[in-house]
């Protein structure tokens, strides 16, 4: 349900599927995922939260799935490819294998496809759940409640949750908002979202907005692609990875603590190293393969992280940053104000 899955197709090397079910508690957001590759079928639900099978699930979300794939070989194709196009079809619905040849050579390849523009909020709201009873966070109450703006790529809930759970009030707008709407708020702080696609591909209006905010010298915090598009509005490249970044266990190397982190992660485009302006500085590396996960500006209240700090699923190791970004907007909020 995460949205930065917008139209592709998830393919699972863990062999046991659908063993936990599916709950409503869980959902990141509107799901909006290609098709599903398994390597067995899905196992029948076992889990006290359960309140739905998770091919029943799929059906009623008109998601197609396959198993019986070798699931790891798949993914050495995947890995030697870069980035390959696929259908999940029934064959006895094609004339033959030439037409679905046809269909995979006549679809956009992610590499250079904007989508975030179909999948972001078309009317502004507040946010207002809290994150869900399982976890027993409390709101932090000491904290000045605080006005930010959520800008929406394809948001994931529990990123919302957790600003939310440090007494922002955060209102989500759509990715097109203007400038001057924006301003008319007098935000505390700008939160920019994770989503889908490839950032080069968006509109020059996405960079100029952001160009603009900088100048304003609000508090900015981005994650994912929020990060890359934040990157590029900065003067920093975005390319597309050799083999993408995706699962719950990947460490990342704080270079301010020197500590090392253990991040969740979903992403196929990096911001390119060697692109950077010398008024951005790197603050996280992958280990995996060096690229860069974190970076933040050098005289503005600006940064952005690769990876997800929220997780949901996965570690919560990297958490801290959204206090960061509220002890920054704290700071705003009260300069604002002398």
């Amino acid at each position: 349900t995460d949205p930065s899955y917008t139209n592709q197709i998830i393919s699972f090397t863990f062999p046991h599927i659908g063993n936990v079910g599916i709950n409503v508690d869980d959902y990141e957001g509107k799901s909006n995922v290609s098709g599903v590759i398994t390597r067995q079928l899905p196992s029948k639900e076992s889990n006290w939260r359960s309140n739905k099978n998770f091919s029943d699930w799929l059906k009623e979300l008109s998601i197609p799935g396959i198993a019986g794939i070798d699931t790891r070989k798949l993914t050495k194709i995947i890995r030697n490819k870069k980035s390959i196009n696929a259908i999940i079809a029934k064959i006895d619905n094609y004339k033959d294998l030439n037409e679905l040849d046809n269909i995979l050579h006549n679809h956009p390849s992610m590499n250079g496809l904007e989508l975030f523009s179909k999948i972001s909020t078309k009317k502004e709201y507040l946010w207002n759940e809290n994150l869900n009873e399982l976890l027993k966070f409390e709101k932090k109450q000491d904290n000045k409640l605080l006005k930010i703006i959520a800008l929406d790529y394809g948001v994931k809930s529990n990123i919302l949750r957790n600003l939310l759970e440090r007494n922002f009030e955060v209102c989500v707008l759509p990715y097109n908002t203007t400038l001057e709407e924006i301003i008319s708020k007098n935000p505390d702080g700008i939160f920019l979202s994770n989503g889908p696609g490839d950032p080069k591909a968006s509109k020059e209006s996405v960079f100029k907005l952001l160009r603009n905010l900088t100048s304003f010298k609000i508090p900015i915090f981005g994650i994912c692609i929020g990060h890359q598009l934040l990157a590029l509005s900065l003067g920093a490249h975005t390319s597309k990875m050799q083999q993408g970044h995706r699962g719950a266990n990947h460490p990342v190397k704080n270079l301010e603590t020197n500590n090392v982190e253990i991040t969740s992660q979903n992403h196929g485009f990096i911001v390119d190293k060697n692109s950077l302006p010398n008024d951005l500085q790197i603050t996280h590396i992958s280990l995996f393969d060096q690229s860069i996960e974190g970076i933040k500006h050098k005289e503005l209240p600006i940064f952005s992280v690769q990876f997800h700090p929220e997780a949901s699923p996965g570690p919560t190791d990297t958490s801290y940053l959204f206090d960061k970004f509220y002890n920054l907007c704290l700071e705003y909020n009260n300069a604002k104000k002398n």
